[in-house]
């Protein structure tokens, strides 16, 4: 029998927060869309005590996937262990740990462990895995590092989270279809001056598209986007405008007894390099949140409206 090549890997950070702050950062997983650049999206299935099953969607490579895990947090001992149930190929099986060690008071090293074999043991699945989880590995270390360190000095100001809501007569399926459907946004939507749209697995989508401002620049965003028929597509911007560091989102169809509610939810970290270049030498923060809530929301009102049409015609 072939012996399976199984590889231990180890990347660490040190970051300037407090323990605590950062092994919370990692236990609460509806923060790591916000957190770490390749995660999309992320629930629970089940919970009991301090082990949980989490389904995770993902980028890895460029590719997006998805996979449930289980996990077990120890917050005493400042660890969480993890392990992939039904692995993704080229990956047959992974698993790891979080571990954060305090330092000091404000500064803690954060270790980051993964064991992993691949199908089949194959050479070149092994190689796309270890550059994957290397990738991976540092780029979330890294924005685990920024967004602990952003927490703990209180920087809250550069994230932005708001939505928009529009009342619909109509069937939440026929609002799902139409967000769903991108791909005849160009003919639909008059803000979206380009689009492409693929769907390898079934619910899991890339979507590139530019679109223009009321002020005429034009914007080309890359997301991946996770969809749930007919109730909620959410999604994450992987090329971002440059007035942002951090771009998620969601479009919630809600049926009840007069029609659907439809939801626009937008969650953004803003990028302060780039504020003057984009917005002029006067520009701060509260001018970089006002521009950026006014061209998602324009954006994200109109689609609505669109849908909205667009259902109401169905009847």
């Amino acid at each position: 029998m072939k012996q399976l090549d199984y590889r231990e890997v180890e990347h660490q950070v040190t970051v300037s927060a407090p323990a605590a702050t950062v092994y919370r950062l990692i236990a609460e997983v509806e923060n790591w869309p916000l957190i770490f650049p390749p995660t999309v999206y992320v629930d629970h299935v089940e919970r009991s005590g301090d082990s949980e099953r989490i389904r995770i969607w993902a980028t890895a490579n460029g590719a997006a996937k998805n996979w449930t895990s289980t996990r077990v947090l120890d917050p005493a001992g400042l660890r969480i262990d993890f392990r992939q149930e039904v692995s993704t190929p080229p990956v047959a099986a992974m698993g790891g740990a979080w571990l954060i060690e305090p330092i000091s008071e404000g500064e803690s090293r954060v270790r980051l462990l993964h064991d992993y074999r691949a199908v089949d043991n194959d050479q070149a699945n092994l190689s796309w895995i270890k550059e994957a989880v290397d990738h991976n590995s540092r780029s979330e270390l890294a924005a685990l590092k920024d967004s602990a360190e952003m927490v703990a000095g209180g920087a809250a100001a550069l994230m932005l989270s708001f939505e928009d809501t529009v009342q619909i007569d109509g069937a939440a399926k026929d609002i799902y279809d139409f967000i769903n459907e991108a791909q005849h946004w160009k003919e639909r939507l008059p803000h979206v001056v380009r689009v492409s749209l693929t769907e390898d697995t079934p619910g899991l989508q890339i979507l590139e598209m530019d679109t223009s401002t009321k002020d005429g620049s034009i914007h080309t965003t890359k997301s991946v986007r996770v969809c749930f028929p007919h109730s909620k597509i959410v999604y994450k911007q992987i090329t971002l405008p440059a007035l942002m560091t951090l771009h998620t989102g969601s479009w919630h169809f809600t049926d009840h007894g007069d029609g659907v509610t439809a939801t626009s939810q937008h969650t953004v970290v803003i990028n302060p390099a780039n504020i003057t270049k984009i917005l002029g030498e006067d520009a701060g923060v509260p001018e970089a949140r006002e521009f950026i809530r006014n061209a998602l929301g324009t954006n994200s009102r109109a689609t609505l409206g669109h849908a909205k049409e667009y259902a109401e015609g169905l009847r």
